[in-house]
């Protein structure tokens, strides 16, 4: 019997699956890819008998693939914060979903582990940018503020890593820095002795500084639209960025989109922090749109429809 994991490329989805298999480890075909390559469900070949845990992947997204697997007989574990849809009613299925503001996928896997391996959950929190989750975690556990820092910026250049449209865009390959992660219990071992950590920190920071350098296209009292350009620079740091804008003016929302190569523009939105609501609504208005509350985005938004988006951006946010 085979056991497949499939998770996110990003850091939510790959501190999540750390900290079970340090916890359960197992023999595993790993399933992944850059962060907006969500629907990958369907690339597992499972067979009756086989078991697979999902990690950091909408559900609703993943539908299909997964009603055909269950009702194949595959047993099938289920981890996730992102909007799910109907659940099936399935002996097969395991499923610990919550879709609050507040936490991420390694969050609930933290909760099911019971703390096990926590520091890693914190540099997730980081990366999804639940700043008050990962800092009342780091509390909890006696962290210090340069421990807290420390975990910050990892969690922050193992996400800024999975933003791409493809992993062509990536620096490292997710499938790679999880096997680069594997050795490590301790997230603090991990950023001293593996030079990918730097490397992917330097990007961050170089990327960041060079998306401020970029005027919005709009700019409103209440939040940002930004475009940035067609390079692969610029959808690394697209998600980045718009978590950047979100923690600069928390009280308003923000929308960074990068040019598409067809014309068209992939999407990140960011609802205010001060009410992280509504941006996986808006973003489910249009197709290739998913989320969550307060983070949510657009594999592929066509080129005639950026003033209708700008429009519904405006009025998500403009009472919020």
């Amino acid at each position: 019997m085979a056991h497949f994991d499939v998770f996110n490329g990003d850091a939510d989805g790959l501190c999540a699956l750390h900290q079970l298999r340090l916890a359960t480890p197992r023999e595993a075909t790993l399933i992944t890819g850059a962060k907006r390559d969500v629907a990958l469900v369907a690339r597992a070949n499972a067979q009756p008998g086989d078991s697979m845990t999902v990690l950091d992947l909408s559900f609703d997204t993943n539908r299909v693939a997964l009603e055909a697997l269950l009702a194949r007989g595959v047993e099938v574990e289920y981890f996730d914060h992102h909007y799910a849809g109907d659940m099936p009613p399935c002996t097969n299925l395991r499923a610990y979903i919550d879709t609050t503001a507040k936490v991420c996928t390694s969050v609930l896997v933290d909760r099911y582990l019971g703390g096990r391996y926590r520091r890693w959950a914190i540099a997730a929190a980081w990366g999804d940018n639940l700043a008050e989750t990962a800092r009342a975690l780091a509390r909890g556990i006696g962290l210090s503020d340069a421990e807290t820092e420390q975990l910050r910026d990892l969690g922050e250049s193992i996400n800024y890593n999975a933003y791409g449209d493809s992993v062509a865009d990536l620096l490292i390959e997710p499938a790679a820095l999880y096997l680069a992660m594997k050795p490590y219990a301790d997230p603090f071992e991990f950023i001293a002795a593996e030079p990918v950590v730097r490397r992917l920190s330097d990007c961050r920071r170089a990327d960041i500084a060079r998306a401020r350098e970029t005027a919005p296209l709009v700019a409103l009292r209440w939040g940002s639209v930004h475009v940035l350009p067609d390079e692969p620079w610029a959808r690394r740091v697209r998600g980045v960025f718009a978590n950047t804008l979100a923690n600069d003016e928390p009280a308003g929302a923000h929308a960074v989109l990068s040019a598409r190569a067809d014309g068209g523009y992939a999407v990140s939105v960011r609802a205010p922090l001060e009410r992280p609501a509504g941006a996986d609504r808006l973003c489910r208005g249009f197709p290739g749109g998913n989320g969550r509350v307060g983070a949510a985005g657009i594999d592929c938004l066509a080129a005639d429809q950026l003033p209708v988006f700008v429009d519904a951006f405006s009025k998500a946010f403009s009472n919020a």
